[in-house]
């Protein structure tokens, strides 16, 4: 009787020690595995200015679970990022071909140089570029909700946060700064139709440069134009002078000989050419909220 009390108790130490270790093979499985776990902006007790993050450079093929749905995105942070200081942000959106359209598209849009052309620049810029399923007011309350997103968990200079559109991007882009005039420094409008509201721009001060060829396949120049008299007479109203507009608002329409020059003769792909000018680019990041 003895003997088999003391027998079921060494079976029963050697199965509990059997159990242990397979729990910790499983944790220490868990934690070889590299999970990235996004937190929505509105989450509390998630604040990346606290440290630095480990990984900096392009970070590739995020979500973000925002109000609206899943907004994925891609993001650069400087190599010498340091949550002790701030940076300046850019939101640059992209055109119809590199937004989402399920997983064959996820990173289209890494290579673009409305992109990467931020994160080559000589000062240290937080860049990021989302992959939206629209160009609507969806797409333009998620544009804002990643902006927050990132306001809220890096080391972010808030009067320097800008927002960058080409084509689709720039219908989204032009309708978010519009809606939130007060998030954002300056705007650049490539290539795209302007869907947003003037006056709140005008109201804010945000800075606005377009960009446009003059023989757009797909919109034309006269949108640009439009957009431009539009800012203008919005600025008007707020009885700004010529000189003072001129420091908050450009326009730029290349002629044919502009691109051909370059080798370009389709002239609105071609237009993706303006983020390579570093005088536009630094144009932006020059503007400051009050």
């Amino acid at each position: 009787m003895k003997k088999g009390v003391v027998l079921s108790a060494v079976i029963l130490i050697v199965s509990l020690l059997l159990t242990a270790c397979s729990a910790n093979q499983l944790i220490d499985n868990t934690e070889n595995n590299s999970i990235s776990v996004i937190v929505p902006a509105e989450s509390e007790g998630t604040n990346e200015t606290e440290k630095s993050p480990e990984k900096t450079d392009v970070i590739a093929e995020q979500i973000l679970n925002g109000n609206d749905g899943e907004i994925h995105y891609s993001y650069y942070l400087p190599k010498d990022y340091d949550g002790s200081k701030t940076y300046p942000l850019v939101m640059t959106m992209p055109g119809y071909g590199m937004m989402w359209f399920g997983e064959d598209s996820s990173g289209s849009n890494l290579e673009w140089n409305g992109f990467r052309a931020w994160t080559e620049l000589p000062e240290d810029v937080i860049v990021v570029s989302a992959q939206l399923t629209d160009w609507h007011e969806t797409s333009a309350r998620q544009a804002i909700e990643l902006t927050e997103y990132f306001i809220a968990n890096f080391s972010v200079d808030k009067s320097r946060v800008y927002a960058a559109g080409y084509s689709a991007g720039g219908e989204t882009m032009s309708q978010a700064v519009s809606m939130r005039p007060d998030l954002y420094a300056a705007y650049l409008h490539g290539a795209s139709q302007w869907d947003g509201i003037y006056e709140p721009i005008a109201q804010n001060d945000v800075a606005v440069y377009i960009f446009m060829a003059e023989n757009d396949e797909y919109y034309g120049s006269a949108k640009a134009r439009s957009a431009y008299e539009g800012l203008q007479r919005a600025w008007r109203e707020k009885v700004y002078t010529d000189e003072q507009i001129s420091k908050l608002l450009a326009l730029e329409i290349p002629d044919n000989e502009y691109f051909n020059s370059r080798g370009i003769y389709n002239y609105h792909g071609g237009g993706n050419i303006l983020f390579n000018d570093e005088n536009i680019l630094n144009w932006i990041l020059a503007k400051r909220k009050a």
